[in-house]
């Protein structure tokens, strides 16, 4: 059987994403026959991966831009790529971005997406153009291929939004409470949008956690249990340790608040009484 021809490009890809070394690599490439989610699994069963990082990297520059409601009840959040940095610190290639947020603010519908599916919608503060024909031109001018990668809006009738952008512009996050409003719901809801930005939690609650990657994690779990030896009879309560772990790391109410790890998410929440969190956005340029 011919060997399975690992590029370098595959490599540096994984290390991006786990953080381990190129020879590693290259070996958990070429055992997973170069099925990288494979590769992925092999490096974490080994202990070689540090903690995962989000899957799907892509390599671009470009700018995360939001826009708030002035009453807190609706934010609006865009992402814009291009090439190179030099591009996304242009001025024309800000205004345009600032253009996307505005247009996902008044007319997107409610919800997180791809550009693509505005790119027919015409812009209201420039007639006869739509989302497609400002990108195209943009495009055009700067010389580089630039994409409206993604859009988020939450509008809330029953609490706040809460939004929070690095000084960078390049994380930006939306976070809808509801139950609760007020200066101190609306407080506590952009805490709770600069602790997403950080700690990039991929579900609100455990049992929101996608079963496939539960799955994942199950398998990982397992096999690491079964090489380290562990007697047959405590390895499922091992197994459902880690699984428990896992969950609580990566659910936003279970984990640590970052301003202040003695607490967790959901406990700072209760600092406005009766708030939930509904739904987060958090786009960070170049990853999925």
């Amino acid at each position: 059987m011919a060997s399975t021809t690992i590029s370098p490009k595959d490599v540096s890809e994984l290390r991006l994403r786990t953080g381990a070394g190129m020879m590693e690599c290259k070996r958990a490439l070429e055992e997973a026959g170069g099925n990288k989610e494979r590769a992925v699994e092999i490096l974490r069963t080994k202990g070689i991966a540090k903690a995962e990082k989000r899957a799907g990297r892509v390599a671009a520059q470009g700018l995360v831009v939001i826009q708030a409601a002035d009453d807190n009840s609706a934010g609006a959040m865009i992402e814009l790529n291009c090439e190179t940095d030099f591009v996304a610190r242009n001025e024309d290639f800000q205004r345009v971005a600032r253009e996307l947020a505005q247009h996902v603010a008044q007319d997107a519908p409610e919800g997180v997406g791809a550009g693509e599916q505005l790119s027919g919608q015409p812009l209201q503060s420039k007639a006869g153009r739509t989302v497609g024909d400002i990108v195209t031109e943009l495009s055009a001018k700067s010389g580089e291929a630039v994409q409206f990668r993604r859009w988020a809006r939450f509008r809330c009738h029953n609490g706040v939004v809460g939004a929070y952008l690095h000084h960078n512009n390049q994380v930006g996050v939306l976070v809808e409470v509801k139950g609760a409003s007020g200066p101190v719901a609306h407080e506590i809801a952009k805490d709770v949008a600069l602790h997403v930005s950080f700690a990039d939690p991929i579900a609100i609650r455990p049992e929101d956690v996608p079963a496939e990657l539960v799955e994942r994690e199950r398998r990982i779990a397992e096999e690491q249990v079964a090489k380290e030896g562990k007697p047959e009879n405590i390895r499922g309560k091992i197994v459902e340790g880690k699984i428990k772990k896992f969950l609580s790391a990566r659910s936003l109410l279970e984990q640590p608040y970052v301003r202040d790890e003695n607490k967790t998410v959901g406990q700072h929440l209760k600092g406005a009484p009766g708030a939930t969190v509904e739904r987060f956005a958090r786009f960070k340029v170049g990853e999925a």
